[in-house]
């Protein structure tokens, strides 16, 4: 897609799934507000970056020194390919949620043991519970880009929404913006397997007794909405490895938490195995 440069009119192309661009020739910021559609609406919201960019890539160095024992020897000198301060879309999943639930309530007390009167053991007596349990699920995040999935979006949250600020272009201004490039139908789903994750584990705190199990809930989603917001990331592929691909993580742009799948070593590994069979033999020869 190409745009003009509303500072010297030059010819900018911008590239397929981004919303914004800078001149090569003055270094004026542009934003492309397109008109909204069904896959991609206008953004509802956005967070600011607080992170700075300098203090993201000393994280990011911070992170490769501390990979772990079995962590790739090349990470630590591992070079910085790119670093891109990105908005990434996302949509805040909210609804009603209405489950029906049966679990085994368990009860503890202190019984007697009778081979030794003076002392007791702790017993549980468990109990069928079965109800219904109803709450609002509210701005649950789940990714709208295929490049970032939900699982690798979720390694680096939770962001502070009470810093959400309704969206203007100027916000973005200056800053690589990513269009959304799943669809609110897929959303919608990723969304609900979020849920119901988390009222799973609301009805186990939920749960009275002292423990329960065999926890069974079917719930039921109602009002549903979907809002998107862009969220700040700082994204580094760091070069580990001539041989292998680049090595991606994830910095939140709001509060410095960081991901990443740290590159294991072979080598390191093998020899670690290698140890553990040395020593079993060790004491299997020595003891029997």
């Amino acid at each position: 897609m190409q745009i003009e440069c509303q500072t010297c009119g030059a010819v900018l192309e911008v590239a397929h799934g981004e919303r914004t661009a800078s001149c090569p020739y003055c270094d004026s910021p542009s934003v492309v507000e397109h008109p909204p559609t069904h896959d991609r609406p206008r953004p509802n919201f956005a967070l600011g970056f607080v992170i700075a960019r300098e203090a993201a890539v000393a994280l990011a160095r911070s992170w490769t020194s501390k990979g772990g024992i079995f962590a790739h020897s090349g990470l630590k000198r591992a070079a910085i390919e790119h670093t891109r301060g990105v908005y990434l879309p996302a949509y805040l999943y909210s609804a009603t949620a209405r489950s029906s639930y049966f679990a085994e309530i368990g009860e503890n007390y202190e019984a007697i043991d009778l081979r030794a009167a003076t002392k007791t053991r702790t017993e549980t007596e468990w109990r069928p519970l079965s109800g219904a349990h109803a709450c609002y699920v509210r701005d649950v995040v789940v990714t709208a880009s295929r490049a970032i999935p939900n699982q690798e979006l979720a390694a680096v949250e939770p962001f502070d929404l009470r810093a959400l600020k309704r969206y203007s272009p100027a916000m973005i201004s200056g800053w690589l913006a990513e269009e959304p490039s799943l669809s609110p139908e897929q959303c919608l789903e990723l969304g609900r397997t979020e849920a119901h994750g988390e009222i799973t584990a609301r009805l186990g705190q939920f749960m009275p007794g002292d423990k329960h199990r065999e926890l069974k809930h079917d719930m039921r989603l109602f009002h549903e909405d979907l809002e998107l917001v862009l969220l700040p990331l700082w994204v580094f592929a760091l070069r580990y490895d001539p041989e292998e691909p680049p090595l991606r993580i994830l910095i939140n742009g709001q509060n410095g938490k960081i991901a990443g799948e740290v590159p294991l070593s072979g080598a390191k590994l093998t020899l670690a195995i290698l140890l553990v069979l040395a020593i079993v033999v060790y004491f299997f020869w020595r003891y029997w």
